[in-house]
């Protein structure tokens, strides 16, 4: 294997048929935030100025705790239809998916590091400072700078990147973080941290079919262990064969209605007229509107959906990423 043009390899095998001399980071990489960007582009810049013969991204999928500790695996940010995409769209030739199996997971951390060294032979390893590897994670940044100190690979660790949040709290971005912001609505943080809008994928199913009847049909988004947002409503919007619709959506258990409803992710595309169901679609949030309410009827349900609309309608320009301007 000479060269990669954006392969999907598979699992320790895959791993030793990326070519050598070409620059590595081992990962998670889910949400690909704003320091995954960093060590994303500090590995281009490597690669262009040694001449490597690809960039790749060695990605554990689904996350180690799925297996190891299932009741504590936190939810995706990027399922692999939008993180490879965002890999491929930043100069990564190749993502190799390492499964949470037995011969990925029992691997000492010092014998993960020989099969890098002897079988992979990249010329450079770039990775986080909070990077840790193996069999109980029992290898970090410190042990991979003594273990390649006189090998041909060149290790590279970056700093995290820090941002200024809405409430100008300067934190620093983490996978873990931006859950946080997710799981509080708070989309523009969230955002701000991945350097765009935060996107749902999911597959369009049948729901209750509570917007139909009132006039506003929406998409029932089935988004399976992605991370969903707290529930309210949000401005989003959404690309269909090519064009972009600002979005109105709604995620919750639609109180109005009743308190037995199963908690539904529900899209209403504005503008948008045809049929989405059995299709994958992605919804990209843009900003919060409203919490989650119980109405005094249907009218007043109707009312308050026309305005969500209208927001949305007001929102869809919007860049939810954009930074928080520093008073001087």
């Amino acid at each position: 294997m000479s060269e990669v043009k954006f392969n999907v390899l598979e699992g320790l095998d895959g791993l030793r048929r990326l070519p050598a001399g070409v620059v590595l980071s081992v990962g998670n990489y889910d949400g690909i935030h704003l320091g995954h960007e960093k060590i994303l582009a500090t590995a281009r810049e490597l690669r262009a100025k040694s001449g490597a013969p690809a960039l790749a991204v060695a990605t554990f999928e689904p996350h180690p705790m799925t297996v190891l500790r299932p009741h504590a695996a936190p939810p995706r940010l990027t399922p692999p239809g939008v993180k490879h995409p965002l890999l491929a769209a930043r100069g990564v030739d190749a993502v190799v998916v390492l499964p949470p199996a037995p011969e990925v997971l029992d691997l000492p951390a010092e014998r993960f590091w020989e099969v890098l060294r002897d079988q992979v032979r990249p010329s450079h390893l770039v990775e986080g400072q909070s990077f840790m590897f193996g069999k109980g994670r029992g290898g970090n940044v410190e042990r991979l700078r003594a273990w390649s100190k006189g090998t041909a690979v060149g290790l590279h660790v970056v700093d995290p990147v820090s941002v200024p949040l809405l409430d100008m709290t300067v934190v620093p971005v983490s996978s873990s973080l931006v859950r946080w912001l997710l799981a509080h609505g708070r989309a523009r943080d969230a955002a701000i941290c991945l350097g765009r809008g935060y996107v749902l994928e999911g597959k369009v199913v049948k729901g209750h079919q509570r917007g139909r009847a009132i006039g506003m049909p929406t998409a029932n988004l089935d988004c399976g262990d992605q991370m969903i947002p707290c529930d309210g409503v949000y401005a989003a919007r959404s690309v269909v064969a090519g064009k972009t619709y600002p979005v109105a959506l709604s995620i919750g258990t639609m109180p109005t209605f009743g308190p037995d409803l199963r908690r539904q992710v529900e899209a209403h595309l504005i503008g948008f007229d045809g049929d989405l169901y059995g299709q994958v679609t992605r919804v990209e949030l843009v900003d919060w509107l409203r919490g989650q309410e119980k109405f005094n009827g249907v009218e007043a349900l109707k009312a308050q959906m026309k305005r969500d609309l209208d927001a949305a309608v007001e929102r869809r320009e919007m860049n939810p990423a954009r930074p928080v301007a520093r008073a001087e």
